[in-house]
């Protein structure tokens, strides 16, 4: 099953949502969509679906032209972040809803649903109604009744937003076992790059309503082709700085230098570095990295984690590191950035060298 965008363009009003859009989905695996909120993710998808129509641009389904074909003559699934279940209906009704309106023996409907029920383990849940459910369990069932038909289509809109965490990182190991062995395309769209790294998969990179760069995953993440799709792809964000290149050194502000790695072909002259904040520790974290003073100004600690916020000169950067570093508001530290994973950007974005 392909999934194809060839210029797509999505406007409402004098406002363009998405901008002119080409790109082809990977027939296996996860295609995730990733950006910020109102990156465009949401409209995409509904594009995709049949719920709206491009503005211009031709939307193609396994060879076919399905720009104008709406969604309920689509055989397509959608699962949105707030999950939307039949108030009136058992868990065991709700879930059977599209295999009824497909006309699917009684008997047929009652082995897929209970297939289904015990693989998202809602089968002691299967009589009762969406009130007396759990959060977890309501998007479950939303996720069992989208699943348990055979969709050419499966479309997942951020469907783990609203579920704590341990509840997410469950499902979010099921996924790829809930679509083994499945001929569709799937869609996944998440705000969160970690979440996107663990999906795997291909990525598409978002950004206020144009496609950055699409391709592998782990991929986009090691080697972004932009500063926009890295700093789409990073969370907390990637610190940038203007940086020069002199003969064999890399200047960053007045007294921060480091040699260039012999493999990184440079000129000399101006480029934006990027480096993302857990390769910047209060520790000693690489046997070429350089020393970066810097002012804290918030120190957030999470498990054996550190996020340390900070000031050089103009900069106000982010350190990201294992472990528990106490270090007080005010104190002036230094930093070590691991210059083996710098990226050097030129000044209009685009990556150079990694």
């Amino acid at each position: 099953m392909t999934l194809e965008l060839r210029n797509v363009v999505k406007r409402v009003g004098a406002q363009t949502h998405i901008h002119e859009t080409s790109v082809e989905l990977a027939e296996e695996g996860f295609n995730v969509l990733l950006g910020t909120t109102l990156a465009g993710k949401t409209t995409l998808m509904q594009l995709m679906a049949g719920l709206e129509r491009p503005t211009s641009g031709e939307i193609w389904f396994n060879g076919r032209n399905v720009t104008g074909v709406p969604v309920q003559k689509r055989n397509v699934s959608m699962v949105y972040q707030q999950f939307i279940n039949y108030p009136n209906f058992t868990v065991f009704e709700n879930i059977a809803s599209p295999l009824r309106v497909a006309r699917m023996k009684r008997a047929d409907i009652q082995n897929r649903v209970h297939h289904m029920a015990e693989v998202l383990r809602l089968t002691p849940m299967l009589g009762r109604y969406p009130g007396e459910l759990s959060g977890g369990q309501q998007q479950r069932t939303a996720l069992a009744r989208a699943l348990v038909r055979d969709s050419d289509l499966v479309l997942l809109d951020e469907p783990f937003a609203n579920l704590d965490f341990k509840l997410r990182e469950e499902l979010r190991d099921e996924l790829p076992k809930l679509f083994a062995g499945r001929h569709c395309t799937v869609v996944f769209a998440t705000t969160e790059p970690m979440e996107a790294l663990l999906v795997g998969g291909y990525t598409a990179a978002l950004h206020e309503g144009s496609i950055t760069q699409f391709g592998r995953t782990a991929e986009l993440y090691r080697r972004p082709g932009d500063l926009r799709t890295a700093q789409v792809f990073s969370n907390p964000p990637i610190n940038i700085a203007p940086v020069v290149k002199e003969g064999d050194t890399i200047i960053l502000g007045n007294s921060v230098r480091w040699p260039i790695k012999s493999g990184k072909q440079l000129s000399d002259g101006r480029y934006v570095l990027g480096i993302r904040s857990h390769d910047i520790s209060p520790v000693l974290n690489g046997r070429d990295a350089v020393s970066i003073e810097g002012q804290v100004q918030i120190t957030e600690i999470s498990g054996a984690e550190s996020i340390i916020h900070f000031a050089h000169g103009a900069l106000n950067w982010i350190s990201q590191s294992h472990g528990v570093h106490t270090i007080g508001v005010g104190e002036t530290v230094n930093f070590h950035i691991n210059t083996d994973h710098c990226m050097y950007f030129s000044t209009d974005g685009e990556l150079i060298a990694s």
